[in-house]
């Protein structure tokens, strides 16, 4: 997965290291480029993706502790810029935006007249600190969007030009396993440059390799020198701690069979007696792309317009078909959510819905466990001990 102005990636750079306030000659080197920045930035408690400016923006110091149901800011021991794991926001609020106008119709003498609307020109977007887990999030969202037989125009303006600073996660949450799902801690592609933060005492620096030309280029105006062995290998250590200390873990070995012949176990009902049905999941998930269509109309009727918003598969209006829902229980649409996610996800884009960002676990209200889920299903397959 490639941003458009990127062009074929190449072999990541060899790496280099940058010192905390090298980062200031990367922003402004993008900021040079006519680049809208995007990162991470404290905000109502939470760590989001908003525009930024400058480093001293990035959450400098803040930790995030999180566990089913619960996510909570805390400062840390050290200035780490990016010592925290994915909070409640995705990339998709920039790309796939939640409310969107299609088209608007006025009425003049007695004729109607509809104008479609076409994709504003959007700013060049620079994305600060994206993690390994939400670029393979981003690349599904191409298959679905870029790649099938129908391309999205809104969405195509919005990722053309990306140019996406990766950071490699050394801090995971309690609910993430991304290792589980082959999508981090470790960025394997889709990104201009990528950076790992490393602290050993009174020692802070980025280790930073370059996978596009247009990365290369933009980290040759940074302030950098090559790395030694002993960086390189105090970085791979970061990582490689953070893959060994995820806060959760899914065994995915043939889990769509598993899904597939598990319609009716028993664990969908257990589950769906806690479930709230209130749609968390869905929203806080950066693959998850379900939307319904609205047309609405001034109080004269002189105006309609049609508009895309954010849906999701857990209310009863979304299956909505002639007169009736056709996932009327809370537990058809929990089985919907999660076998879609995991299994029948790969019949459609050839791939799992699901990154292993853990997300969905913290943000549910009653703290349902997707890992868990699966786990419980497994215990008992019936429909295998049947075989």
């Amino acid at each position: 997965m490639t941003s458009p102005h990127q062009g074929a990636p190449h072999a990541p750079s060899v790496p280099s290291v940058i010192e905390p306030q090298g980062l200031e000659q990367l922003f402004a080197a993008l900021l040079r480029r006519n680049y809208k920045l995007v990162g991470p930035t404290l905000r109502d408690g939470t760590i989001t993706y908003e525009e930024i400016s400058s480093p001293s923006d990035l959450p400098a110091g803040w930790t995030d502790e999180q566990q089913p149901g619960m996510y909570r800011l805390k400062t840390r021991d050290d200035n780490a810029v990016f010592g925290y794991a994915a909070g409640p926001q995705s990339w998709k609020r920039i790309l796939y935006p939640s409310v969107l106008r299609l088209w608007q119709a006025h009425r003049k003498g007695g004729k109607v007249e509809v104008t479609v609307d076409k994709p504003a020109e959007e700013p060049r977007y620079a994305f600060i600190g994206v993690r390994a887990c939400e670029l393979q999030a981003i690349g599904i969202q191409d298959k679905v969007f870029l790649h099938g037989n129908y391309v999205d125009p809104n969405y195509q303006l919005r990722r053309e030009h990306n140019f996406i600073v990766a950071v490699n996660c050394t801090a995971p949450a309690g609910t993430c396993f991304c290792a589980s799902m082959d999508s981090g801690p470790r960025a394997k592609g889709g990104y201009d440059i990528a950076l790992t933060e490393v602290i050993l005492g009174t020692e802070h620096y980025f280790v930073a390799t370059a996978a596009t030309k247009f990365g290369t280029e933009v980290l040759g105006e940074v302030e950098c020198r090559p790395a030694n062995e002993k960086q390189v290998t105090a970085a791979e250590a970061a990582i490689n701690a953070a893959a060994e200390n995820m806060g959760r873990t899914i065994d995915t070995t043939d889990i769509r069979q598993l899904l597939n012949r598990n319609f009716e176990n028993p664990r969908w009902e257990t589950t769906a007696a806690r479930c709230l049905a209130c749609a968390n999941c869905t929203m806080v998930c950066p693959t998850c792309f379900c939307h319904n269509i609205e047309d609405v109309s001034d109080l004269t009727g002189e105006v309609a317009e049609r508009w895309r918003k954010w849906d999701s598969c857990f209310t009863t209006a979304f299956s909505y078909i002639h007169g009736g829902s056709v996932r009327y229980s809370p537990a058809a649409r929990y089985r919907q959510w999660l076998t879609h996610k995991l299994s029948t996800w790969h019949d459609q884009f050839g791939t799992s819905g699901c990154v292993g960002c853990g997300r969905c676990i913290t943000w549910c209200p009653v703290g349902i466990d997707i890992t868990e889920e699966v786990r419980a299903i497994r215990d008992k397959d019936h429909s295998r001990e049947e075989v």
